[in-house]
C-alpha cells in the first residue's frame, strides 16, 4: 500500500483540533482557517493515488477479512450485499498509519471512518451507506457505476 514515509510530516505542525461550539445545533461544513490543518503535498497525493486505485475504494478500520470496528464491520458487509465486484474494490487500513487516518478525515472534510469513495467520488461514511442501502439508492448508484458482480448469463438451449 503506502509507505510510512509517504504520509510522514502531514499533521507534525498542526496545534489543535476542531472541536464542536458548545450548544450549536448544526456543525458548519465550512471550516475556519483555524481549523484546517493543511495536508502535506506528499499525503495528498498518495492519498489522491489511494482514492484513485479501484472504482470502489474504503478506507476503514481493519481489513475487509478482520475489521476491527463494528462500523467498518457493517459497511464491508453492506457493500458485500450489494455486491460489489471484488476486482473492483480495495480497502486501506488506516489503523497502519496515524497519519493516513487523520490525513483522509482532513482530505473528505469527513471527520470519521470508514469512508467510501466511488469513482473517486466522496460518498459518506457508514450512516450514509446504511441510509442509501435501506433506500435502494446505493445499489442504483452502484450499478450505474458498473461495479457489481456481473450476472451469469445462463446459455440458451438449442433449438431442437
Amino acid at each position: 500500500m503506502f509507505s510510512r514515509t509517504a504520509f510522514s510530516s502531514a499533521f507534525r505542525a498542526a496545534t489543535h483540533t476542531a472541536r464542536a461550539l458548545p450548544n450549536a445545533r448544526v456543525t458548519p461544513r465550512i471550516l475556519t482557517p483555524a481549523q484546517i490543518r493543511h495536508l502535506s503535498d506528499a499525503t495528498r497525493t498518495a492519498i489522491d493515488k489511494a482514492v484513485a486505485s479501484a472504482p470502489v475504494v474504503l478506507f476503514m478500520k481493519g481489513t475487509p477479512e478482520t475489521p476491527q470496528c463494528g462500523f467498518s464491520r457493517a459497511s464491508i458487509q453492506i457493500l458485500g450485499m450489494q455486491g460489489v465486484d471484488p476486482e473492483k474494490f480495495t480497502a486501506f487500513n488506516v489503523l497502519e498509519d496515524n497519519d493516513l487516518r487523520q490525513g483522509i478525515k482532513e482530505y473528505s472534510e469527513w471527520p470519521t471512518i470508514p469512508q467510501l469513495y466511488v469513482d473517486k467520488e466522496f460518498i459518506g461514511g457508514c450512516d450514509i451507506l446504511m441510509t442509501m442501502h435501506q433506500d435502494g439508492s446505493l445499489a442504483k448508484m452502484l450499478e450505474e457505476k458498473g461495479v457489481l458482480v456481473p450476472e451469469e448469463s445462463t446459455p440458451e438451449e438449442p433449438s431442437k
